[in-house]
């Protein structure tokens, strides 16, 4: 007589959030794979859901709770017997998430995301809900061991945790708590172990890249370590992302202005550029401050390509401050631009602010915002018809169309390259020619050899 085996659980994953929640998917993902679980294709056919929020926004919110009320339905309805919510909101409202949507049966903070496989387990033997989270935020850890759920040819590579910046809008601070640089030797050990499993393309990620080292007493520790990822072989692009206005110093223009691997790319978070306004948000900058790190920018760089974000409808302001941002964002030229209205975040200083704007009037703001940028983008789309670029192919349909990116276009942010001819595989690099658009996108052709 045969001994049955034991039937293994099956994980079902939902990731949601921003490039930083992606990496926390990942190494979460890796140990519930190493623990011996199966990771369901479709969540609705799995014995547990793990829900991996967002919570840094209100919108981000409303998705979190939509996918765990999804999980929950999928609960009573199916196979499903537990629901897990990871991540910033889990983090954010703890055991108030269990009010919140009914149904829940743990809810797991960010200090202790990498205990989900015992969690997995206790939650499974549980017959009460369980609530793990706390207000520890440890030091940055090894993020080498994750099953990347993206491309591998491109990866996030994060290289601190949490924020010492108290802007008056964010709950990032309250989130993932004070700065924490990650070791640099971590750091480079990650990045070669993306690039020998396939990445050509690194993304540094961090609520700000820019401070990096900075609570190490590193001097120019963002500058020196990508002078050091410089040397690792076959890594072929790294990007900055989060690269906050103020911590641009000219010893880090310079370091991507001579480097054959750093991007000509920023991204810039200005949020505003009435000095009224940023000083409501208490954000260091001034409209003339910003006005040179861009001058300064373009003069060491000329091809460097910008993104920014900026948010409309901030309380008290007014149709001057909000045509003092419309006049900047003309004038700067932003190659990208990502905008939102303001948000009365819970526990913010900015959500008791008194003047603040109506749903209507910020949402007016933000359509006229957006049509002045779309104009800039679409102008700037049309002057690269004719330019010969080098594009990263991310996939090809099978009709032969590949869709990749040139070095001005960031991952999952941006707009791409279409290749009408795509003779190239996915992670490869392709020369091509831009011959049109088509509205963000660029219409390319690949070069024959």
């Amino acid at each position: 007589m045969t001994k049955s085996r034991k039937k293994k659980v099956a994980v079902g994953f939902v990731a949601l959030g921003c490039p930083k929640n992606v990496v926390d998917s990942e190494k979460m993902l890796a140990e519930i794979v190493e623990a011996g679980f199966l990771i369901a294709a479709d969540p609705s056919q799995a014995d547990v859901v793990v829900v991996n929020t967002c919570g840094f926004i209100e919108p981000a919110k409303v998705e979190s709770l939509d996918a765990i009320a999804q999980a929950v339905a999928d609960k009573r309805n199916g196979r499903v017997q537990k629901v897990i919510v990871a991540g910033c909101l889990a983090q954010r409202l703890g055991a108030q998430l269990l009010d919140e949507v009914e149904g829940v049966d743990a809810v797991v903070g960010l200090g202790q995301r990498d205990s989900i496989v015992q969690i997995i387990r206790r939650t499974l033997a549980a017959c009460e809900p369980g609530v793990y989270s706390d207000r520890t935020f440890p030091v940055p850890t090894d993020d080498r061991v994750r099953l990347r759920i993206g491309p591998a040819h491109s990866a996030y590579l994060r290289i601190s945790e949490g924020c010492d910046h108290r802007c008056s809008f964010c709950t990032i601070p309250a989130i993932r708590g004070p700065f924490r640089s990650k070791p640099p030797e971590l750091v480079l050990e990650e990045a070669r172990e993306l690039v020998s499993s396939g990445a050509v393309e690194l993304s540094l990620i961090g609520q700000d890249t820019t401070i990096y080292g900075r609570d190490l007493k590193m001097t120019d520790g963002l500058a020196h370590l990508l002078g050091e990822m410089e040397t690792i072989a076959d890594l072929a692009w790294i990007r900055l992302l989060y690269a906050y206005p103020r911590g641009i110093t000219v010893s880090l223009i310079d370091a991507i202005a001579r480097s054959d691997k750093v991007l000509h790319y920023l991204d810039i978070p200005i949020q505003h550029a009435s000095d009224k306004i940023l000083r409501a948000m208490r954000r260091p900058d001034t409209s003339d401050g910003l006005r040179t790190m861009i001058e300064r920018l373009r003069a060491a760089i000329p091809d460097i390509v910008l993104r920014t974000t900026v948010i409309v409808g901030f309380p008290g302001e007014t149709d001057g401050d909000f045509s003092d941002l419309l006049e900047f964002v003309r004038w700067a030229q932003f190659d990208a631009l990502g905008a939102f209205t303001f948000f009365p975040e819970t526990g913010t200083p900015a959500a008791q602010f008194p003047d603040q704007i109506p749903d209507d009037v910020k949402q007016d703001r933000l359509d006229t915002l957006m049509l002045a940028q779309q104009e800039i983008a679409f102008a700037k789309n049309r002057a690269r018809v004719g330019q010969r670029l080098r594009c990263l192919i991310d996939s090809v349909d099978p009709q032969g169309i590949g869709y990749g990116r040139f070095y001005g276009q960031a991952p999952d942010i941006d707009a791409i390259c279409i290749v009408t001819n795509c003779m190239a595989g996915p992670g490869s690099y392709a020369d091509v020619d831009v011959v049109g658009v088509r509205d963000y996108d660029l219409l390319v052709e690949q070069i024959c050899c």
